[in-house]
């Protein structure tokens, strides 16, 4: 009699297993609670400064994440909704459509990726397109987390055109001939040839 019984509960087993994965969603092999990465909402943050043809028109893309390599590469941050900030009043300026990066500015954007797990100690930009561009700074907040959210990274000078321009002050190390940082190295991808960093 038991031995009977330990034939249908390993039938039922292998039953289970051919079927029940198919009727529960699941694919042969892949766990009952996948990890699967939620999403954040950013705050993006940028100026650009009052020196005289630091606006642009062209394309500007932002890159940023977290020591444990969780990028965000948004492509064409100009498509994103944009708020003008006013530094003398607090409530941002949205009642007309804005043009982004223009002199003398600070326009805030609000997007969505996948969440960093640490803070963002990294961020990079690049310009696509003829124009020059002069940012003075860019800041990150994370909505669902304050203590997630960058410092200020600054530019204060015209970007390279093409090419990812930005700090990254996630692992560093002080020695005695300075502060050396390890070399970050992004997935090939055909947008990311170049990477530039700021000193």
């Amino acid at each position: 009699m038991g031995m009977k019984h330990c034939k249908e509960i390993s039938v039922f087993c292998v039953l289970f297993i051919a079927f029940g994965a198919d009727t529960l969603g699941l694919a042969v092999g892949e766990s009952l609670t996948p990890e699967k990465k939620k999403n954040c909402t950013y705050v993006v943050t940028v100026e650009t400064t009052c020196t005289n043809g630091a606006d642009t028109s062209n394309h500007v893309s932002i890159r940023f994440g977290d020591t444990n390599s969780n990028d965000v590469v948004v492509q064409h941050l100009n498509t994103k909704h944009v708020t003008r900030l006013d530094p003398l009043k607090p409530a941002g300026l949205d009642d007309t459509p804005i043009k982004p990066f223009q002199a003398c500015t600070v326009d805030e954007f609000q997007l969505t990726g996948q969440c960093v797990e640490s803070p963002i100690c990294y961020l990079y930009l690049k310009l696509i397109g003829t124009d020059d561009w002069r940012p003075g700074f860019a800041q990150i907040r994370v909505l669902e987390g304050d203590h997630l959210s960058s410092e200020y990274f600054y530019f204060r000078r015209y970007l390279p055109r093409h090419v990812w321009h930005g700090s990254d002050v996630c692992d560093r190390e002080v020695t005695p001939f300075g502060i050396r940082h390890k070399r970050r190295v992004f997935g090939k991808k055909p947008d990311d040839e170049h990477l530039v960093m700021v000193p």
